[in-house]
């Protein structure tokens, strides 16, 4: 019972259709009180992390939409929700239709959708601390010609949300030295000399995993990602000032951070930055762009350059990677427990929510588990085809025979953050298309997995090869081939990722997902997603010796080979698969119970 009431994931719905028309209509009030024709609203806080804390949470408390990525544009006489493929039927069912047009971004541009609706011209706010100069310079480029304004403002949004929860105070910890491969001393020096080596006196970092990382601390501001909030100036002598909430640190913590890194209160971040001697690299991509404005108005010199702990993130040192290796091991054993359990359960007898409170279990039977990386997306039949489906008490379905079920879930353990997808079958499932798609899905993982490139190509170089044999059969998915992954911090790490919009090239050390899917709306939904971390390719006899990278895999669970139709694998992908099952049974099986231990050896069979 104690882990009932304990457990991460809940299933109480958060938002309700019918609270976006009043509060919309609240905020009409506040636009006519401002001389206003509209106002942005983003899925965004000033740390421009993916995730938000509850008072930050604008746009679901708006419109309802809970997904992770999307925008609202309030006007006057109309509320255009902006959302990609992944969210729109989503979105259709949590807003009110009426007073909310789910609106398909980015086929429809933010800057052609106001100009056919405000043709006369219009002045739009939005709140600089919500948005990055790059994000204005793109909607200021749109809207060149007409007519059309934006102005900076206090958030209307919080003149009109009566409860808004406090902001966070997580408390902060420390990161082992061990486990982060480096200490917060050595990477403050590294990065403060390529602050010297571009001539810059200071960097300001607003992305909490960059701070994160930086420091060798971990926090608990934001569920599901150990991040602390706060702001940072890396100065080029390798000093930090740190901008956090001194309730969140203790002495543990302060004497971790040393003389070399200065706490301050959040609200004195805007006058340290007017009392910076320039010139200070901004990252125009994450920081606000509050930030900017304060900088230009004390006439400190300003540069555009990237975070400069993105990179240096991204490449994981040996011990990250050893540490995550362990971390994907413990994970995949858990995820072999639950699966022995699934199938031992008869078709027709368990929930969504059953099978979601079940892998959390097995999670935290490791003994290990600090938190689940996502809320777990357990998507049954026409759930499946909603690539971020959240189970809720009012969706929670049965998964009838027959149907397919999307499983998508991770775990935060202190070693690693685990991301794992698999598609199971509930009882027999014999539908041609469905298997079909599944193994062309499955095609496109092992493409992935198998791959070797020259250096210096780009997650959209490889994004493609993913797709192909889908593409063959009219078939796609709306959703990146693969993002970035981090080492106990966010599931969603930049700058690497595998998709057609990612221009970064890959290097060693960085940790990726290869997650091809496909989803029929209405009817059903199929991803397989491993693991993956950049390695340097081993020679090829025969070969040029060219400089060539390649994929190592980190997770070990087995691929349902009864969704499987052979007749559409080569021999290259059977053996695969295989040589792919044998390491589950290898690496996996000391770790099991008696009973999944059985479990595995059936379900790992050659094929």
């Amino acid at each position: 019972m104690q882990l009932e009431d304990t457990r991460f994931q809940s299933f109480t719905a958060t938002t309700r259709p019918e609270t976006g028309p009043p509060r919309l209509a609240a905020l009409r009030d506040e636009l006519a009180r401002a001389g206003l024709d509209g106002f942005l609203v983003p899925r965004a806080d000033a740390h421009q992390g993916e995730y938000v804390a509850p008072c930050d949470d604008r746009l679901a408390w708006l419109t309802g939409f809970t997904g992770s990525a999307g925008f609202c544009i309030a006007l006057n006489d109309r509320a255009g929700l902006f959302v990609d493929g992944r969210y729109t039927a989503q979105a259709r069912a949590q807003c009110d239709g009426d007073s909310f047009t789910v609106v398909d971004w980015p086929a429809t541009r933010p800057a052609a959708w106001l100009q056919s609706a405000l043709p006369e011209g219009g002045e739009l706010g939005y709140d600089p601390w919500l948005y990055t100069p790059d994000q204005l310079a793109a909607y200021e480029a749109g809207l060149a010609s007409t007519g059309i304004t934006l102005r900076p403002v206090e958030n209307l949004i919080d003149r009109i949300w009566p409860d808004r929860p406090d902001p966070p105070q997580g408390a902060v910890r420390v990161y082992p030295d061990a486990l982060a491969g480096q200490s917060h001393d050595d990477k403050r020096a590294r990065l403060a000399e390529t602050l010297v080596a571009a001539g810059q006196t200071a960097a300001v970092i607003t992305l909490p995993d960059s701070i994160a990382w930086l420091l060798n601390i971990r926090g608990s501001d934001i569920p599901r990602n150990p991040v602390p909030h706060g702001f940072a100036i890396l100065h080029a002598d390798g000093a930090v000032d740190l901008f956090m909430a001194e309730a969140k640190l203790s002495d543990t913590v302060r004497a971790h951070l040393g003389d070399a890194v200065h706490l301050h209160a959040p609200d004195l971040f805007g006058e340290a930055l007017a009392a910076l001697t320039g010139p200070v690299r901004l990252d125009r991509g994450s920081v606000p762009q509050w930030v900017a404005d304060r900088l230009d108005e004390a006439g400190v010199d300003r540069q555009w350059g990237e975070d400069p702990c993105e990179l240096p993130k991204a490449r994981k040192t040996p011990a990250e990677i050893s540490a995550t290796r362990e971390a994907h091991l413990r994970d995949g054993a858990a995820m072999c427990e639950f699966l022995a359990w699934y199938d031992a359960q008869s078709p027709g007898s368990l929930t969504e929510i059953d099978v979601v409170k079940k892998l959390e279990s097995c999670r935290r039977a490791t003994g290990k588990l600090l938190d689940i990386s996502f809320d777990t997306i357990a998507g049954s039949g026409p759930n499946g085809a909603l690539p971020h489906y959240r189970v809720s008490e009012d969706s929670n379905r049965v998964l009838h025979p027959g149907e397919l079920l999307v499983l998508d879930s991770g775990g935060q353990y202190e070693d690693g953050t685990t991301d794992i997808t698999r598609t199971l079958p509930v009882g027999d499932v014999t539908g041609p298309a469905e298997r079909a798609a599944f193994t062309r899905v499955l095609k496109g993982m092992i493409a992935i997995s198998r791959l070797r490139w020259p250096r210096g190509l780009a997650g959209r170089d490889l994004d493609a090869i993913a797709r192909y044999h889908l593409w063959l059969a009219d078939q796609d998915y709306a959703h990146g081939t693969g993002h970035g992954i981090g080492v106990h911090l966010c599931v969603h790490e930049g700058p690497q990722r595998i998709s057609r919009a990612s221009e970064v090239p890959l290097d060693p050390g960085m940790i990726l997902s290869d997650e091809p899917g496909y989803y029929r709306e209405g009817a059903f939904g199929i991803r397989i997603e491993n693991i993956l971390v950049v390695t340097p390719a081993d020679p090829v006899a025969g070969g040029d010796g060219r400089d060539m990278l390649a994929f190592e895999t980190l997770n070990f669970v087995p691929i349902d080979r009864r969704l499987i139709d052979t007749d559409l694998l080569d021999d290259p992908e059977r053996a695969w698969i295989d040589a792919y099952h044998a390491a589950c049974r290898t690496k996996i099986a000391a770790r099991l119970s008696p009973e999944a231990q059985a479990w595995l050896d059936a379900a790992t069979a050659p094929l």
